[in-house]
């Protein structure tokens, strides 16, 4: 098999610390290593370095190298502008069928999600693994601890078998993002997972749901394919790339394809997209509170607050539940119930003449 990491995006829900030129999926949010580092990681196990692919943005090309310095070069796949996940995904899949011999299962996962169970993590893509042999689409679904409104949603349907020790179900159907009873609702049938944008499927079948369901994007890759390894690939990639439209893996392919397959999956998955779900994440003290940073945190009559202070203390009275991140050029403070609306300030520095900041 191989490995596509999708290492695009800039995190701007975890502004000030991420920033363009530094997205969450290069920073060291949850241990040492940088959240595209421990993807890397978690995989190795499973396949050698030189089966793992890394799909970005031309900014971020130079610093994965720096941070991944025994990748192949050719294994960081550079998207000139960011077209969405669709689009991301079969040019990977193209890259990886002009050097495949035989038709081979892609694994196609996030560089900035955080896993804890890593051992079963790794059980359920052998499991998923299998399932694309047999011409599934492969998707791997969150068992819901809570009834989030902030990821869409997978339905199963009937169990099919099991591999590996993990229960493979049909796909009923995806759901977009719920309000917040019917992500209640769901929770309550346990019907329903969390979507984790990671799936699993061989070269060929994806390549043919592009051509079904999607069908001037497969042209598109199709023209790009036939450039590889040709003195024009670099120009006609840039070129054709420059007239292909957003679209997502989710919308664009995987609602609409039949034999469509989910792996539940307990394995303590989070996509780390916010500061309080880094909270969650990390360990706290006794008052709940979680400081990352050498600056430290000296509190009184606060709890449940995530402190965040690498430059200097930060020193707080009487805070329940809120958020603080100071970077040295930037302040953040905000209730935690709030964090999904810190992009809202990112838009407005840019709407303000502010991107040095962004």
């Amino acid at each position: 098999m191989y490995v596509v990491i999708l290492a695009g995006g800039t995190g701007t829900r975890l502004w000030p610390r991420s920033r363009r030129a530094t997205p969450k999926q290069l920073l060291d949010l949850v241990g040492d290593q940088s959240m595209l580092q421990k993807t890397i990681s978690r995989v190795l196990p499973l396949l050698p370095l030189e089966r793992i692919f890394i799909s970005t943005g031309p900014e971020y090309a130079a610093p994965i190298r720096a941070q991944v310095p025994d990748l192949p070069p050719e294994n960081i796949i550079v998207e000139q502008a960011a077209r969405g996940t669709a689009p991301c995904i079969g040019l990977a899949a193209i890259h990886l069928q002009h050097l495949a011999a035989t038709d081979e299962v892609m694994v196609s996962l996030h560089a900035d999600a955080y896993i804890r169970d890593e051992e079963r993590f790794r059980e359920i893509l052998l499991a998923a693994v299998e399932a694309a042999q047999h011409d599934h689409l492969v998707t791997v679904g969150i068992t819901p601890p809570t009834p989030e409104t902030c990821f869409g949603y997978i339905q199963r349907g009937e169990r099919l078998q099991s591999l590996h020790g993990q229960e493979v179900y049909r796909v009923r159907r995806f759901t977009e993002k719920p309000d917040a009873a019917a992500a209640q609702r769901f929770l309550e049938t346990g019907e329903y997972y969390w979507n984790s944008g990671i799936f699993i499927w061989k070269l060929s079948r994806i390549m043919d749901e592009m051509e079904l369901h999607q069908p001037q994007l497969a042209a598109q890759l199709r023209e790009m394919r036939a450039a590889l390894g040709t003195p024009e690939e670099a120009a006609t990639i840039r070129r054709v790339w420059a007239g292909v439209k957003s679209q997502s893996i989710d919308v664009g392919i995987m609602e609409q394809a039949k034999d469509v397959v989910v792996i539940p999956a307990d394995i303590g998955w989070s996509d780390v997209g916010s500061w309080d779900a880094l909270a969650d994440i990390l360990e706290a003290d006794a008052q709940g509170n979680v400081v990352r940073g050498r600056g430290g945190h000296l509190g009184v009559d606060t709890q449940d607050t995530l402190v965040y202070a690498p430059h200097r203390l930060v020193a707080t009275i009487g805070l329940e539940g809120m958020i603080v991140v100071d970077t040295g050029d930037a302040i953040l403070i905000c209730p935690k119930e709030r964090a999904q609306d810190v992009k809202l300030l990112v838009d407005k520095l840019k709407s303000t003449g502010r991107e040095d900041l962004c």
